[in-house]
């Protein structure tokens, strides 16, 4: 039995676990607790500071329930087994698994009781001499004492270690982080491990990768430039003469600017090359104008198909309602020179031997009132009776060549509900072969008309349409005209309100009309170098809208007044009441035809191709009048346009009726009662 003082004897059949051989220098009574007294077996963490004399791990040597250094066996020798013990996989050992229905290892106390400063003293044991401190520690020995260093004590709740403390199970990362003896040993495979079935899929992946990679990167970029490809050419046409192979035609290019993302090629309506000289001008009375709309055509290579332009379009028809003798192309349509062109060429297409060109604004670009001008170089030869260059207006609730929306509109105007409202004007004469006004003011309530009570129309107004003369001088002659219906008696407007400025250059037209049209019109003698792009002319015509003496029409080429007319010319006449200077929005028309129902044709002395030349167009209205829109107040038309679409969209129509719609009734002709009129 050991007295008070000395070292406590150790039992023999106790088993406890091992303590680590260190230095007693600085060493202090007891330790704190550590995992190993929580009853499980915490102990087997691999330690990264242990030393073969300091391993807490599974040795053979006994440990005291509270340790510390001076409580050691200086007799106690750690043998190779521990060491092996302390490397070994703590992984491994099924006895780190706890399980709580086996009991606890006996390599571990219980839990322990509240602490004492007395030591517990053991059962009887053999006694031994006292322990003395060891003398010639080494330094690295006392530095990983748990004692001594700071930073580590012999308490796995403080360990340096990242391993989970509260957990049994092995992770699947654990040997990535635990270190072994073996780590600094590096891999030599032999031959054979070189040439295994992975290795070998793999170099041959990566061949046929990287040879992939070169033929899309260097060998077909490298062949196509040389060479004339490595494919087979299976087309007739040598690839010589295919489009594009060499440098492209001019026609084929569009232009070389770059626009900016998401926009327009224009952001105005006044085209930023539109000099400012030109911004204002005076009407014939002497009234003020400002520029609302311009289009200068310096853009070169500009196309016009339907939606690459915002302002105009060029069909791609057949103008049946006069007979044309070409094909309307948007190809023949484009901008060069600073100019926009029209070229009609003996180009077969379609079953036709010409093609042409025409540029219009329908529903896109309207107009109602003011003063429409625009510079042309007209299409040569002069003088020569053929061709049939035309820039004019129409209302837009006709679409120039499709006839099925012209039948009963063109060229109606008139607000009023008699004889002029009826089919042939009631007239069995032949004055007029109209079907009659499709959209009178005096529809049946609930009939299909854009604005009820107003009657509606689609009326024509001519800046030019030229000609040559008929006694063979080789002149070149224009008409300019305002396209009516109803009739006059004898197509005969009220000529005490029109006036023909300078009988040198102009006169009344001497012919009126016909069963189909009225034309209040002017023949005006042009100069024949104002042709093939020599030089250009002004040409416009300015016009307030009404059916009083205030309105009026008036044409000027250049700067000189050709002939005015005021609403009074259209006033009541025969079986008609007053015909208005047009009220309807109006869409602009720029159009090179070619048609024997225009002129007799002296094909023997026609060239072609022959181009239209426009250098500008530009529309004006009076300040604080400003109407560029297509719906007007009281005189919309793009709602009525989109609810008949079949009509308005197709030009092989040619009735109204052949769209499935049917005229509207009306009061005069149908007898609907007045409170079923509108």
């Amino acid at each position: 039995m050991s007295t008070v003082g000395s070292l406590p004897q150790t039992s023999t059949t106790q088993s406890l676990s091992p303590v680590p051989e260190t230095s007693q220098a600085g060493s202090t009574a007891s330790l704190t607790r550590s995992v190993r007294d929580l009853g499980s077996d915490y102990t087997r963490y691999y330690n990264p500071f242990a030393r073969c004399n300091n391993s807490q791990q599974e040795l053979s040597s006994p440990l005291l329930q509270y340790n510390s250094s001076w409580l050691l066996h200086p007799n106690d020798v750690i043998g190779s087994k521990d060491l092996a013990k302390r490397f070994s996989n703590p992984f491994m050992d099924s006895k780190r698994i706890s399980n709580p229905f086996d009991s606890a290892a006996n390599t571990a106390p219980g839990t322990p009781g509240p602490e004492r400063t007395e030591l517990i003293q053991p059962g009887p044991t053999v006694a031994t001499a006292a322990v003395t401190p060891r003398g010639g520690t080494p330094s690295f020995i006392n530095n990983a004492d748990p004692e001594k260093v700071h930073f580590y004590a012999d308490d796995r709740f403080g360990a340096p270690w990242t391993f989970l403390l509260y957990s049994d199970e092995k992770e699947d990362d654990d040997d990535m982080h635990m270190p072994r003896w073996d780590d600094d040993r590096r891999f030599k495979p032999r031959l054979v491990e070189r040439f295994s079935r992975e290795n070998i899929v793999n170099t041959i992946g990566m061949i046929f990768l990287l040879t992939g990679l070169l033929c899309i990167f260097v060998v077909l970029p490298v062949v196509s430039y040389t060479t004339n490809g490595i494919l087979f050419y299976s087309y007739e046409t040598p690839l010589d003469q295919m489009p594009g192979y060499e440098k492209g035609e001019p026609w084929a290019h569009v232009n070389d600017r770059s626009y900016p993302l998401l926009k327009n090629i224009r952001t105005g309506l006044i085209d930023p090359d539109t000099p400012a000289s030109a911004q204002t001008r005076q009407g014939v009375n002497g009234d003020d104008y400002v520029l609302v709309f311009s289009d200068e055509f310096n853009e070169k290579n500009r196309t016009f198909y339907p939606g690459d332009d915002p302002y105009w379009f060029a069909p791609d028809f057949w103008y049946g309602a006069t007979q044309d003798l070409e094909w309307y192309d948007p190809d023949a349509v484009n901008t060069g020179d600073g100019t926009l062109q029209l070229q009609l060429d003996a180009f077969a297409n379609h079953g036709l031997a010409f093609r042409s060109g025409m540029l219009n604004s329908w529903n896109q670009l309207c107009f109602k009132g003011g003063i429409f001008e625009v510079s042309v170089s007209l299409p040569g030869p002069a003088g020569i009776h053929g061709l049939w260059p035309g820039v004019w207006t129409m209302g837009n609730l006709g679409r120039p060549g499709y006839l099925a929306t012209t039948d009963g509109l063109w060229p109606y105007t008139y607000d009023d509900c008699d004889a002029g409202i009826t089919p042939n004007q009631s007239m069995t004469d032949g004055t007029s072969w109209l079907p009659g006004q499709r959209l009178p003011n005096c529809v049946c309530r609930g009939e299909d008309h854009p604005t009820p009570g107003t009657g509606r129309g689609a009326p024509e107004i001519d800046i030019i349409e030229v000609s040559a003369d008929w006694g063979g001088k080789g002149y070149s002659v224009a008409t300019q005209s305002f396209q009516v219906a109803p009739f006059d008696v004898w197509y005969y407007p009220n000529y005490d309100f029109m006036e023909n400025p300078n009988y040198n250059f102009s006169l009344v037209n001497s012919w009126t009309g016909g069963p189909y049209q009225q034309a209040v019109s002017t023949t005006t003698m042009l100069n024949n170098e104002w042709y093939d792009g020599k030089q250009y002319q002004k040409y416009a015509f300015e016009y307030v809208p009404g059916g009083d003496k205030n309105a009026f029409v008036a044409w000027i080429v250049g700067e000189d007044e050709m002939m005015k007319f005021d609403g009074r010319a259209l006033g009541p006449n025969g079986n008609v009441k007053q015909r208005q200077v047009s009220e309807e929005p109006m869409s602009l028309i720029l159009n090179l035809g070619f048609s024997h129902s225009w002129v007799n044709i002296d094909m023997a002395n026609l060239r072609f191709p022959t181009v239209m030349r426009v250098d500008y167009v530009r529309w004006y209205q009076k300040p604080g009048e400003e109407m560029v829109t297509c719906d007007p107040p009281g005189y919309e038309t793009t709602e009525y346009i989109a609810k008949h679409p079949e009509p308005y969209n197709n030009n092989n129509l040619t009735h109204w009726a052949d769209a499935g719609y049917t005229f509207p009734r009306n009061t005069f002709m149908h007898g609907c009662s007045g409170e079923e009129a509108s």
